[in-house]
């Protein structure tokens, strides 16, 4: 591994899980590979990359990360093609996304091809934990966390940096079902000048409680408005948000409150190629909903690296629902569904070479 100062230590399993994991009730992260990917920061380094089995690791009570959430993390996915072939989508985008949430964080950042190259051993390494079936994939985390016992509000003097995977099918389950979402006009998810645009633990945190409060009437999820006025949409609890009114296909624009999400900057790339005009901007609740009463909505679907795009079937604010397409996947967002997992799963071209090819091999070589 090039961009590694020390050479990659691998420690492999005795008895691998494999055999006794269930790929047909997967669930989403409920199941572990066997290993992951471990390197330390210290003396101002990032040292002592290795694989290792995966399992609990050692950690003080005093640790700063425990008490101040000095964390980031990641998602990404790989996939097993129909030609086993293995390709894991778009990398690159999450190797500068965590630089950027390390900075923003305090965490010394990881250079991103050393990302990368951490992502390519250990995805090589579990390569048999890859489903075979279409919909399914090995979902892989990084993530990256101060280790430092101290009670001091500071940045930690030590970290840890992790990847580990897990065999998982779709977010919601069927593939292509339309989502419910509750529109949350209470609580706030981010603020200008926070860290909302950081995939941090935090973010994740503040959204449980609606996220719940959604589930207990009936709803998958909420969707996200603005802290300041509680007017504009943001986004919702796993996925950035798009609006097809007519033709033209709108998203909210980052503005520093919003994730900036692989999957969203993909599809906004692949309606592009396509001719539609896609618009970045502020959308009004008000004008999302006025669109329904009207007509002119046509689509709403949900972005994100777990659910890949998920339409939605309905929208409820103050307890009004409003139904989107007659509750059912619209045009656009099956035909953007079925574009980006062909490419993932390397059934139709990768123009913008999103994929990164994993050589297939035994194990042991992730170690080379």
């Amino acid at each position: 591994m090039d961009n590694l100062r020390d050479p990659l230590s691998v420690t492999l399993v005795t008895e691998s899980r494999l055999t006794s994991t269930d790929f047909n009730d997967l669930g989403f992260g409920n199941h572990f590979s066997d290993h992951m990917f471990s390197m330390e920061f210290e003396n101002g380094a990032w040292r002592n990359p290795s694989i290792i089995p995966y399992g609990p690791i050692a950690m003080e009570p005093g640790t700063g990360a425990l008490h101040y959430s000095q964390s980031v993390f990641e998602g990404l996915k790989a996939f097993r093609g129909s030609d086993d072939q293995i390709r894991v989508f778009r990398p690159d985008m999450n190797a500068r996304r965590m630089a950027r949430s390390c900075e923003r964080l305090c965490i010394p950042v990881i250079d991103p091809a050393l990302f990368i190259e951490a992502v390519r051993a250990i995805v090589r390494t579990d390569q048999d934990w890859i489903p075979g079936k279409r919909g399914q994939a090995l979902y892989v985390r990084p993530i990256v966390f101060g280790v430092e016992p101290h009670l001091e509000v500071r940045p930690a003097s030590r970290y840890r940096f992790l990847i580990m995977t897990s065999p998982v099918r779709t977010y919601y389950g069927d593939e292509i079902t339309p989502v419910a979402l509750h529109v949350q006009q209470h609580y706030t998810r981010a603020s200008p000048g926070g860290v909302g645009e950081a995939k941090t633990g935090g973010n994740y945190a503040a959204s449980l409680l609606p996220g719940e409060r959604a589930r207990d009437q009936g709803f998958n999820q909420a969707l996200w408005l603005d802290g300041i006025e509680h007017k504009y949409v943001e986004e919702v609890g796993q996925m950035n948000i798009f609006f097809r009114f007519g033709d033209t296909v709108v998203t909210p624009a980052l503005r520093g409150t919003i994730l900036p999400g692989v999957t969203r900057d993909s599809v906004i790339t692949l309606l592009r190629d396509q001719g539609f005009a896609v618009e970045e901007r502020r959308l009004a609740v008000d004008e999302v909903l006025e669109g329904s009463r009207s007509g002119t909505l046509r689509e709403v679907f949900g972005a994100g690296t777990a659910a890949v795009i998920a339409p939605v079937g309905r929208i409820c604010l103050g307890g009004t629902t409003y139904e989107i397409n007659n509750n059912e996947p619209g045009e656009l967002t099956g035909a953007l569904y079925n574009k980006i997992t062909s490419i993932q799963y390397g059934e139709t071209n990768d123009p913008h070479g999103w994929n990164m090819l994993v050589p297939a091999g035994k194990a042991a070589a992730a170690a080379e």
